[in-house]
C-alpha cells in the first residue's frame, strides 16, 4: 500500500496499488517442495468430524498410548526445580550421552565416545533434516529409498541436494538396486539414506545387509545415514539390528533413534543419533547455530526412560502387535489380502485390485467416504508408493474392528466397484 494525494483536496488517501517492492516473493527451497499430500486426507477428515461423522484414523504413526508414569514422573520432579528452565546444551546434555553410549553397549555390545559420537536431537526428524543442511551442497546426490519416510526424501532437497530414487517395492533386490544406483549417478552420491524397519513398508533387514551396505559405502565413499525409529517395535521373534554392530560402520555410517515409538514420547520431540565423529561434529555445529536443544526436564527423563525398567516398551509392543493381529486378520477376511509385518506400527497394503487403478490418493479419499477409515495414500511416500497405502496401529483394537466393519461393507458391495468403474468410463 502507498499513500497519495487525491485530486484538488489536497488530502491523503491509500492507493492499493501493486508495486514492485510487493510483488509475490519467490522462495527457492519452499518452491521445491511439492504439495503435501499428507494434509488432503487430514483436512477431509476434519471436515468430517465437524459434520459429525465418526471416522477411525489409522493415518499418521502417532502413538495414542500413555508414555511410561516413571518418565512423566522424572519429568515433573525435574521439571520443579528452578536451575533445570534455562538454556540447555545444543548438543544434549552430558548424562544423558552417556545414558545413550551405555544403551548402545548393552543392546548392541558396540561402545561410542559420549563426547565425540553421540548427540542428542528434538526428535530424530529434526535430526535428519538439520544433519542433511550441514553435510550437503546444491547438486550432491542422494540416495533414498522410494517409498520412504518423507524427511529422508525432502530434508535433501530443502538442503539443495539432488534425490535419486531407489525402488523398494516386493520382489525388487534392493541390494542391488541400490548397486545400480550407484553406478548409473553422476556424480557419484555423497549420500544414502536408510531405515529399517522401514516406515511405512514395515521391510525389515538382518545384520548382513548392513554388513553390505557398509562395504558399498566405503568402496564408493559414500555416507551412510540409517533411522532405526523402530528397533523395539518388532514381533514374532525378529530382532532389528542395527548398523553400528558391523566393525568399521563409524567410519562411514551415523544412526538416528527416537524415543517417539519406543516409550510413547512423540509429543516430546527427543531422540539421538550416534556414530562417525565427522557427522556428529558438523550435526552439532549447526545445532548451535539453530537451536538450545530440548529441554532439560524433557532430557532427564530420557535418561530414566534409557535407564529405567524396560517392561513399559515390552507392553507398547505388545499392544502394537495385538493390533496387527486384529487389522490383517479382519481385512484378510473383508478379501484384501495383506502381509504381516515382523515390525513397525503400519500395514503396507497393496490396493485392492478392483480400485487400484484410482492410484493411493482417490482410493484414500474414498475410504474415507465410504468406510469412514482414515488411512495415509502411499504417493506421499514416493512415486513407487501409488499402489497402496498405510495403516497405523494408533487406534484401539474395538475402534479397529469398527473400521474394519466399515471397509468390508465398502469392499462387498459391488455398487461401490462398479460406481468406480462407470466414473471412468465418463472420464
Amino acid at each position: 500500500m502507498r499513500l497519495r494525494r487525491s485530486d484538488g483536496s489536497g488530502r491523503l488517501r491509500e492507493d492499493h496499488s501493486m508495486t514492485q517492492s510487493q510483488a509475490p516473493r519467490s522462495f527457492s527451497r519452499i518452491n521445491r517442495l511439492p504439495p503435501y499430500v499428507f494434509n488432503i486426507t487430514a483436512e477431509l477428515k476434519m471436515a468430517a468430524r465437524r459434520r459429525g461423522e465418526d471416522i477411525i484414523d489409522m493415518s499418521m504413526g502417532n502413538p495414542d498410548g500413555a508414555t511410561p508414569a516413571h518418565i512423566v514422573d522424572k519429568l515433573v520432579e525435574t521439571a520443579k526445580r528452578p536451575d533445570t528452565h534455562g538454556y540447555s546444551a545444543s548438543k544434549g546434555i552430558p548424562r544423558l550421552r552417556r545414558a545413550i553410549t551405555k544403551w548402545y553397549k548393552t543392546r548392541y555390545d558396540v561402545e561410542f565416545d559420549p563426547e565425540s559420537e553421540a548427540i542428542v536431537t528434538i526428535g530424530s526428524k529434526e535430526g535428519l533434516a538439520h544433519l542433511m543442511l550441514a553435510t550437503l551442497d546444491r547438486g550432491d546426490t542422494v540416495l533414498v529409498p522410494n517409498p520412504s519416510y518423507p524427511i529422508h526424501i525432502w530434508g535433501a532437497v530443502i538442503a539443495g541436494a539432488d534425490i535419486r530414487s531407489v525402488r523398494m517395492t516386493p520382489g525388487v533386490d534392493f541390494f542391488a538396486e541400490l548397486e545400480r544406483a550407484i553406478r548409473e549417478s553422476y556424480p557419484k552420491p555423497k549420500m544414502m539414506v536408510l531405515g529399517f524397519p522401514s516406515n511405512p513398508t514395515a521391510q525389515c533387514v538382518e545384520l548382513e545387509f548392513f554388513e553390505r551396505v557398509v562395504a558399498l559405502a566405503k568402496l564408493h565413499n559414500i555416507l551412510v545415514v540409517h533411522d532405526l525409529a523402530y528397533a523395539d517395535i518388532t514381533f514374532d521373534g525378529y530382532k532389528a539390528p542395527s548398523i553400528m554392530q558391523v566393525p568399521g560402520a563409524r567410519e562411514v555410517a551415523v544412526e538416528f533413534f527416537t524415543m517417539s515409538k519406543s516409550y510413547n514420547m512423540a509429543g516430546w520431540r527427543i531422540g539421538f543419533m550416534v556414530g562417525n565423529k565427522e557427522l556428529v561434529s558438523a550435526l552439532a555445529r549447526i545445532k548451535s547455530y539453530h537451536d538450545y536443544g530440548s529441554f532439560t526436564p524433557v532430557q532427564v527423563a530420557a535418561i530414566a526412560a534409557l535407564e529405567g525398567d524396560q517392561s513399559c516398551v515390552s507392553d507398547i509392543v505388545a499392544q502394537y502387535q495385538s493390533r496387527r493381529d486384529v487389522l490383517v486378520k479382519g481385512l484378510l477376511e473383508a478379501g484384501w489380502p495383506v502381509e504381516k509385518p515382523k515390525a513397525s506400527m503400519y500395514i503396507w497394503a497393496l490396493i485392492p485390485e478392483a480400485y487400484r487403478h484410482l492410484g493411493s490418493l482417490e482410493f484414500a479419499k474414498r475410504l474415507l467416504a465410504e468406510a469412514k477409515v482414515c488411512v495415509s495414500p502411499g504417493i506421499g511416500f514416493g512415486e513407487y508408493g501409488d499402489e497402496y497405502v498405510r495403516f497405523a496401529l494408533i487406534e484401539n483394537e474395538a475402534r479397529i474392528r469398527q473400521g474394519l466393519r466399515g471397509i468390508k461393507a465398502m469392499l462387498r458391495n459391488p455398487e461401490s466397484a462398479k460406481a468406480v468403474a462407470a466414473i471412468d468410463a465418463v472420464e
